[in-house]
């Protein structure tokens, strides 16, 4: 049977084969996560030392994406695949590493269930259509941004530069927008963030917010047109309100202190493309 006849006319299956699949992207979405920071951080270290003519380190464990393959950071020893299936092996080991026993985050199967119930909605929602494969790979790199800014206040270049550009190849098939939308909503996106900038940083002498966020915005603004722009926007800074003033009544800390403005961009985005359309039109009916 045609595989595109199955999953069209058999929709619990598309979702199943969706949600374990997903687990799996979880699980990788972890290795992003942990890694790609540390690598960034590599290659500056190394850059710097080469610009003032300092040789390489020679002990540094050379990260990337595949390699090393996965191991205890405790007692090094590789976890083996049986211990490395999405969930069901932290289950099964009770959230310890199956040599020391050294406890593993919960933040590995949280990234994977999350991953899959969202990706799993995502499927639901737009059934086996090319809206679900580009409202996948916008989400999964979504909880990319949200978790590395979390850790590190870093939005790095090679996601949202990929979101970006992911945007922009969709829009040639009018998924979420069409192609002048997309690029309108890129370059708005970026110049909102940059100008708010440069008048902050002219008012008060302080930088209010990264490049990141500029790029991070371009990108949604080419993945879901310029018009969707100010909802984006309201709804991670109204979200971003809140947290900031709960943080700060929780941990006592009244003074100025720096949050990541991604994480709300990345939901308030997330909101955007799966019900932006019907909020807009339920406020333009309020309004008229």
């Amino acid at each position: 049977m045609n595989i595109m006849l199955f999953f069209n006319t058999n929709l619990n299956a598309f979702l199943a084969v969706v949600g374990i699949l997903s687990l799996f992207i979880g699980s990788f979405l972890n290795v992003v996560i942990y890694r790609l920071p540390r690598m960034m951080e590599q290659n500056w270290s190394e850059e710097c030392r080469l610009y003032l003519g300092l040789k390489p380190h020679a002990d540094n464990e050379k990260l990337n994406l595949c390699l090393p393959f996965s191991h205890c950071p405790r007692c090094k020893k590789n976890i083996r695949p049986w211990h490395n299936i999405p969930l069901f092996s932290y289950l099964w080991l009770r959230g310890h590493c199956a040599y020391c026993h050294a406890p593993i985050s919960s933040r590995y199967p949280f990234v994977e269930v999350l991953t899959a119930i969202v990706s799993t909605y995502i499927a639901w929602k737009f059934g086996f259509t090319i809206q679900t494969l580009a409202a996948l790979l916008f989400t999964w790199v979504g909880i990319c941004l949200i978790f590395i800014d979390l850790d590190f206040h870093l939005l790095p270049d090679q996601l949202t530069l990929s979101l970006l550009w992911l945007g922009a190849f969709f829009s040639l098939f009018n998924v979420f927008c069409d192609a002048h939308t997309a690029i309108i909503g890129a370059i708005v996106g970026y110049l909102i963030f940059a100008i708010t900038q440069f008048f902050f940083k002219a008012a008060t002498g302080k930088i209010g917010m990264g490049q990141g966020d500029f790029k991070f915005l371009a990108a949604l603004g080419a993945c879901l047109g310029w018009q969707l722009l100010p909802l984006v926007i309201l709804l991670a800074s109204v979200s971003g309100i809140i947290f900031a003033v709960a943080h700060m009544i929780i941990k006592r800390r009244f003074k100025s202190v720096p949050l990541p403005f991604g994480p709300y961009l990345a939901v308030a985005g997330w909101i955007a493309l799966l019900w932006g359309q019907e909020i807009m039109q339920l406020y333009l009916q309020t309004i008229l």
